[in-house]
């Protein structure tokens, strides 16, 4: 089923995002947590395509049996990176004989060791152009990315919401937001967005910090900032694991409700393919008595 179907259903929604490990053990870890993920009924799950579609294979594989297998909707990232037309249409056409009706499509990060992404030969640049590719050759659903702190290239918020608009007007069915701590910027996001015609759902994108460290490459790569007084918080109690994973999750919880509160959709989470305090975070958000 289309996610834009969905969601016109169900509020809130709530999905997952996994990436395809890098092994068969791995992966067959990964999808034995997919399978028990079943039981609390997520919207949909997402996987993603991996550096420079380094995992592509892997990708169109997962979600081909979390649809099929699973029985979970599923979403297949997609990026402009190293491919051409032919072979983006190449991947386009197995997915569509596999059954997967919605794609994210991104522009992707410049492969490791390129400080810029390049245009592929025949291929696209921008993300724009290759939800244009999808829309006008094929029935996906097609989602993609906003960024409520902006773009980390773009510096200039007006000028990233603008290029938003043109993978809206491009034909994009929904929006799924890049990790943030701070609501304020997604609501900010939101009004400018509102006020630029913009009127397809905005997914805030949530990801609970588990661990400190890792939590700063991350927001350092994305450009998305921790608020001052969590991170002393964090940095109080980094050298106690448990202690960081009762703050993040605890975090994460109340920026939820409050999202949720607030009228956002749904939330999607970036779950590092760490499920467990996800789970937690969903049981509260679904039972707030407990």
């Amino acid at each position: 089923m289309k996610i834009k179907d969905i969601l016109d259903k169900v509020n809130p929604s709530f999905s997952f995002e996994f990436f395809p490990p890098k092994d068969s053990e791995g992966f067959e870890q990964l999808y034995t947590t997919i399978t028990q993920l079943k039981t609390c009924n997520p919207t949909y799950v997402s996987v993603t395509y991996g550096a420079g579609g380094s995992t592509r294979s892997k990708t169109i594989d997962l979600v081909g049996r979390i649809k099929n297998e699973i029985g979970l909707e599923s979403m297949a990232h997609l990026t402009c990176v190293g491919s051409s037309q032919e072979e983006i249409r190449s991947v386009l056409d197995t997915l569509q004989e596999i059954g997967i009706q919605n794609i994210l499509a991104l522009r992707g990060d410049p492969p490791q060791g390129q400080e810029k992404f390049i245009r592929p030969e025949n291929g696209f640049a921008y993300a724009n152009e290759l939800v244009g590719f999808i829309r006008e050759n094929y029935d996906f659903c097609i989602g993609v990315a906003g960024y409520p702190e902006g773009h980390v290239e773009c510096s200039d918020k007006n000028v990233d919401l603008d290029n938003l608009k043109r993978k809206v007007d491009a034909g994009a069915d929904f929006i799924v937001t890049q990790l943030f701590f701070d609501n304020r910027f997604y609501f900010d996001f939101i009004e400018r967005a509102q006020a630029i015609g913009i009127k397809i759902p905005i997914i805030p994108g949530i990801m609970p910090i588990l661990n400190v460290r890792q939590t700063q490459r991350f927001t350092k790569m994305c450009g998305s900032t921790i608020p001052e007084t969590l991170m002393k918080e964090l940095e109080l109690a980094q050298d106690t694991p448990e202690k960081v994973r009762q703050i993040g999750i605890e975090y994460a919880t109340r920026q939820c409700e409050i999202l949720l509160q607030e009228g956002a959709p749904g939330i999607h989470f970036y779950t590092l393919n760490r499920s467990n305090a996800t789970l937690n975070i969903l049981e509260t958000l679904r039972n707030p008595s407990g």
